[in-house]
């Protein structure tokens, strides 16, 4: 892959200088590689990805906990088909549907019809988790998914019917993804990122791990403090921080450094001249 660093906002006084991280796959990489380095795919499909706290369950770990078990049968009645997206029907109802949905969970046209669309017509949608009700045959949820067995499930969007509150839907629904992955024994289910205490509901299944910069962390004490340190808006980089590396890395930046996945070498060019930087992550 190669990566582009895009500035972002900086602030001299306090020697920040931040970059967001892009990844531009290469020839003979496949999108799960990037995905098991850290970095997500951007809204405009497979040719863009971004490195970010995103969360994932390694489903060869994963069991449904007491708690898991509890969701599950909550969806009693609830019938669950994986469906390729080029079999799936995209109805004026249904798109008013989800619609309706992500103007409630997400704010009055944050989602409008174009960019609805756009997430059933994208290169990120490979299949579908459609949940019907068994006695009545109504739709009650669909899941956007991006497949590429068995390495990778990514769970991109899901969009349900808030008047089923009482079943849980969307903890039912990702829960009943979890186990079905697991099943067909993929790898990894991606849910996506975690910036909020309200995305903490993602690493509810046995096997979650998140991206905390440089490697997977399934330390779940280690995102909350990383959660703790975005709320408190110190100015700091999270590596400046004393009470960072003494909780989770003994304040040892060569142990930091020798659990990263990232690796630049630099090799002359050929002429001799200015070096040039491979990366290599393991």
């Amino acid at each position: 892959m190669k990566l582009l660093f895009s500035e972002s906002e900086s602030d001299y006084g306090r020697y920040l200088f931040p970059y967001v991280i892009w990844a531009v796959p290469e020839a003979g990489e496949a999108p799960a590689d990037l995905f098991n380095a850290g970095f997500l795919p951007s809204a405009r499909g497979l040719g863009q990805f971004c490195l970010c706290r995103n969360v994932r369950v390694d489903l060869t770990k994963f069991r449904p906990s007491s708690e898991n078990r509890r969701i599950l049968r909550k969806g009693e009645g609830i019938e669950m088909k994986l469906v390729p997206r080029a079999e799936f029907d995209l109805t004026p109802a249904r798109l008013e549907f989800y619609r309706n949905y992500a103007d409630v969970r997400y704010g009055k046209d944050v989602m409008p019809p174009e960019r609805l669309e756009l997430v059933f017509n994208s290169p990120l949608a490979t299949h579908l988790l459609v949940f019907t009700d068994t006695q009545s045959g109504a739709d009650l949820g669909v899941v956007v998914l991006y497949l590429e067995a068995p390495r990778l499930a990514f769970y991109r969007f899901s969009f349900y019917d808030l008047n089923h509150f009482n079943r849980s839907l969307g903890l039912f629904m990702m829960t009943a993804a979890a186990v079905h992955f697991a099943e067909q024994k993929f790898t990894h289910l991606y849910l996506g990122t975690c910036y909020s205490g309200r995305a903490l509901y993602k690493t509810q299944f046995a096997g979650a791990e998140f991206f905390n910069g440089f490697r997977w962390s399934a330390n779940l004490s280690e995102l909350k403090h990383l959660l703790r340190h975005d709320a408190e808006k110190s100015g700091h980089h999270l590596l400046e921080t004393e009470a960072y590396r003494k909780a989770f890395h003994d304040l040892d930046l060569g142990k930091i450094a020798d659990a990263s996945a990232f690796h630049v070498k630099l090799k002359g060019s050929a002429g001799g001249a200015t070096p040039l930087a491979a990366l290599q992550i393991t």
